[in-house]
């Protein structure tokens, strides 16, 4: 077993089949030792958007959910990296991230939500799982999902 599988495993993290597409896009491209993962949304393995995932963000909106919700996107990306590399310890670098939330008026948690997807990457690759992110709050996202997140690695 490799060595992000057995992390995986630790943290009781089961890798959903990967999403295909619902527009005019791929789920992934592969540029030379670069792979661009497109925006997932944070579907549950069952490959449905749980009630807590769904809607805006707002003052006084759960950060719980919105973290999980980022979390659960960061499994989905690593579903379809996984799909485009075969092994994940094929990463070298997790590169970039960026992160999209539904919200409606103010919400100042947004970095923090971000974390759900960012701590997971730093906890499953240490220090090549550390990078640079963008988190922004968006006015809608498909299936009025609570977050959307893509991400940018180095393949070795």
């Amino acid at each position: 077993m490799s060595q992000i599988a057995s992390r995986l495993a630790e943290l009781g993290i089961v890798l959903p089949t990967p999403v295909a597409a619902i527009a005019n896009y791929v789920p992934y491209v592969r540029v030379g030792n670069m792979l661009v993962v497109s925006g997932q949304l944070p579907l549950g393995p069952d490959g449905k958007l749980a009630p807590a995932h769904a809607g805006k963000l707002g003052p006084g909106a759960s950060i719980d959910d919105a973290r999980e919700a980022a979390r659960r996107c960061a499994i989905n990306i690593l579903a379809q990296a996984k799909a485009a590399i075969g092994d994940l310890d094929s990463i070298a670098q997790v590169v970039r991230l960026g992160g999209f939330f539904n919200v409606a008026g103010s919400f100042d948690s947004l970095p923090q939500a971000m974390n759900g997807a960012s701590d997971l990457m730093a906890d499953l690759f240490g220090a090549r799982g550390r990078h640079a992110r963008t988190t922004v709050g968006v006015a809608h996202l498909p299936l009025n999902a609570l977050a959307e997140v893509e991400a940018l690695f180095e393949v070795a």
